[in-house]
């Protein structure tokens, strides 16, 4: 069924106002400058604040949205309780031991958030008692409570001692509490935290991190909370402001880590975990393009890094009674093309995730005698995933599996022996038949010759002759790579005929850490460009045809297909951009923006670099929007987004219809009640992503 096109049906006309920028003796002019509120600082905490000409403008643009799908309301709603059906009404996670107890997070039956309980085991990982309610999340959410998100749920090392954090805007603002297990949790008077905390050693002392004024995380706090007359203790303050601050602390507990850094640079600072109020120590002072992390083990820190030329990163070591030297040791060389994601410590252990040739592989290396054990799979395209440990004496390794035909899977491995037990499938209760659906791994050429990794699902019965809708999922940027992995969603798509399809792209690291370098900066439009060469390529291998593809990605991926959109709108049938960075150099060029500083070396400092302001402005989807016959297009913001704010979205709508040369409907829709990552819970955010399935089968299915 087509878009409804009654004339009751008209779209927002939003007022035009020139804003006129000068800036490296450039002039742009953006007619919809005013959408963006003066005050949007106080918006984010408060969006009642919002201008109401502004919220009259986003309200009218919700009402056309829904108006326009309300012909497919019936087919959201189907789409919605096919989502729901997927989704294991008790789902549980797999306990994870610490010590005396297990902990876990468990849903009921009907619960959006779930609750957080812990069993007492033996030795042996046995259970011993009953399960002991920690955190009821449901209960604190309550039943319309609106937007609702939990932060960290970290129990002291002691295990007496429960702390938590919550933002209930979607703002990313949390208040964190703290109470003794067992009794009602007090506010801490916190409310401007990450989210994040780690208990010192003394289960007394709690570390948090705090934004500024312009929401960059930036101070590290700490406070003896035993001591009723103390107050919190300012640890560190980072005054650049390209540089973000976060914490964590080592496997054996003994040190914490204070981590600031943006892209492509890190500085750690360490702190004794058992004098936690003592000056913390810089491990290595930043030096711009000098990555690290630190894993601790033995007598050494092991030191994860980019060091001396390593673009896909080495494994080297420094003392613990002395690590602050200019010279690490090496531990493990740099092989190109074999990119070191991550590394774990165990006391007799080291386990490394890497990605070769687009696939992940976990090795094990044994410290006593330096063998090593590989864990692979040989499906054509899978995940693997390493999940952490909350002990460090521990001989058990846990990770999690997935391919886009196989629901998660979740493995115990003792490293000593080699046993290998399947603790969790994800269950699926309305039935999933592996065989009814078939995974290809392809390797598309780009116009500039490089092969294009690229993830295909479609049902085992679909014929290749061009008539299947596609959806074309892309990111590529920051490095983030998109994994193989269960998607239980994109089945309500799969089994309506459509073939989706994930392009791995350059600027991200399916390829190793190169293949993002190469999808960055001065390179930024062969992220682009190999989407757009994907899509053609799979139309012309008869996967699809032009016109029949739904482009979809989010933030960054909004990025993406905002561009791709301006550079060949005959290829898609339709676009989906979420809370999509499309005003890339208007953010790009305010540095009072959260993300902006961070991000500059990802994308350029217009503001001072003029081929920075020149490529940026030769890709920015904003600033390329022509007269064209554009697809249908839908578009989703959140009015407390802090990360890629709601006016990008609002404005790339309303340039988009002035230059609309056909009659598709272009469609925003605005949650006026949350932020960057859309509904709360398990349920509700379901509901979006029925919105968005709705709309590419009205858009490509026929």
């Amino acid at each position: 069924m087509p878009f409804s096109k009654t004339s009751n049906n008209l779209p927002p006309k939003p007022q035009k106002i020139p804003h006129r920028t000068e800036q490296l003796g450039r002039i742009r002019v953006d007619d919809y400058h005013w959408m963006k509120d003066e005050n949007w600082q106080v918006v984010v905490k408060d969006p009642s604040r919002l201008d109401p000409k502004i919220r009259n403008h986003l309200v009218a643009e919700n009402s056309y949205t829904q108006s326009i799908m309300a012909d497919f309301k019936d087919l959201q709603s189907e789409l919605f309780e096919e989502m729901k059906g997927r989704i294991d009404p008790v789902d549980q996670q797999v306990p994870m031991a610490d010590g005396p107890y297990a902990y876990f997070h468990r849903y009921r039956d009907g619960d959006q958030h779930g609750y957080y309980a812990r069993t007492p085991i033996d030795g042996a990982r046995n259970a011993t008692g009953e399960d002991e309610l920690l955190l009821d999340a449901d209960k604190l959410a309550g039943p319309n409570s609106g937007y609702f998100d939990l932060g960290d749920v970290a129990h002291s090392p002691d295990h007496q001692q429960l702390a938590y954090a919550v933002d209930q805007s979607g703002s990313e603002y949390y208040e964190i509490f703290v109470g003794l297990i067992g009794k009602e949790p007090q506010s801490s008077g916190i409310k401007q935290s990450t989210g994040r905390m780690v208990w010192a050693a003394d289960s007394k002392t709690l570390f948090w991190v705090e934004h500024d004024d312009n929401h960059r995380p930036s101070k590290v706090y700490a406070k003896d909370l035993s001591d009723e007359t103390a107050s919190a203790a300012l640890i560190y303050e980072e005054f650049d402001p390209g540089y973000f601050v976060s914490i964590g602390k080592s496997e054996t507990g003994d040190f914490i880590f204070i981590n600031t850094h943006n892209h492509t640079t890190s500085e750690i600072w360490v702190i004794n975990a058992h004098t936690p109020l003592s000056d913390p120590e810089c491990f290595a002072r930043r030096k711009d393009g000098l990555e690290y992390s630190l894993t601790e083990h033995g007598d050494y820190f092991y030191i994860l890094t980019n060091s001396e030329g390593a673009t896909d990163f080495q494994i080297q070591k420094a003392p613990k009674h002395a690590p602050y030297v200019l010279k690490w040791a090496p531990w493990l060389k740099h092989v190109p093309g074999e990119l070191i994601l991550g590394l774990e410590s165990y006391e007799n252990f080291l386990v490394r995730l890497i990605r070769k040739n687009a696939l992940p592989r976990i090795i094990i290396t044994d410290m006593r005698d330096g063998s090593e054990t590989d864990i692979d799979f040989d499906e054509e395209a899978f995940s693997l995933g390493l999940s952490g440990s909350l002990e460090f004496q521990t001989p058990w390794l846990r990770f999690v599996y997935a391919s886009p035909t196989t629901p998660s899977q979740t493995f115990d491995l003792n490293m000593e022996t080699g046993e290998r037990v399947l603790r969790k499938t994800q269950h699926i209760p309305s039935g999933h038949d592996p065989s009814k659906y078939a995974t290809e791994r392809l390797h598309i050429k780009a116009r500039d010759g490089e092969e294009i990794p690229v993830t295909v699902i479609y049902k085992s019965d679909i014929r290749k002759d061009g008539s299947a809708p596609l959806m074309l999922y892309g990111y590529g940027s920051y490095g983030l790579t998109e994994s193989a992995r269960f998607r239980s969603t994109i089945l309500s798509l799969v089994d309506r005929g459509f073939i989706f399809a994930v392009a791995h792209i350059r600027g991200g690291m399916a390829k190793g850490y190169q293949w993002y370098l190469d999808g960055k900066l001065e390179k930024k439009t062969n992220t682009f460009n190999d989407f757009v060469d994907v899509g053609r390529a799979l139309a012309e291998m008869n996967y699809t045809k032009q016109g029949k593809i739904v482009g979809m990605g989010g933030s960054a991926g909004g990025l993406l297909v905002g561009a791709a959109l301006n550079q060949d709108p005959n290829l898609f049938g339709g676009i989906i951009g979420a809370v999509p960075f499309v005003d890339v150099l208007n953010t790009m060029s305010d540095d009072t923006l959260p993300l902006t500083p961070p991000e500059w070396p990802e994308w350029g400092n217009p503001l001072k670099d003029e081929e920075a302001y020149d490529r940026i402005a030769g890709y920015s989807p904003y600033d390329n929007i022509s007269d064209q016959d554009y697809p249908p297009v839908l578009i989703t913001g959140g009015l407390t987004d802090p990360r890629v704010t709601y006016w990008e979205p609002a404005k790339w709508a309303a340039k988009l219809r002035d230059h609309q040369t056909g009659d598709a409907p272009i469609l925003l829709k605005i949650n006026m009640e949350a932020g960057h990552q859309g509904e709360s819970g398990r349920y509700d955010s379901l509901k979006e992503v029925a919105l968005e399935y709705a709309f590419a089968f009205a858009a490509v299915a026929s």
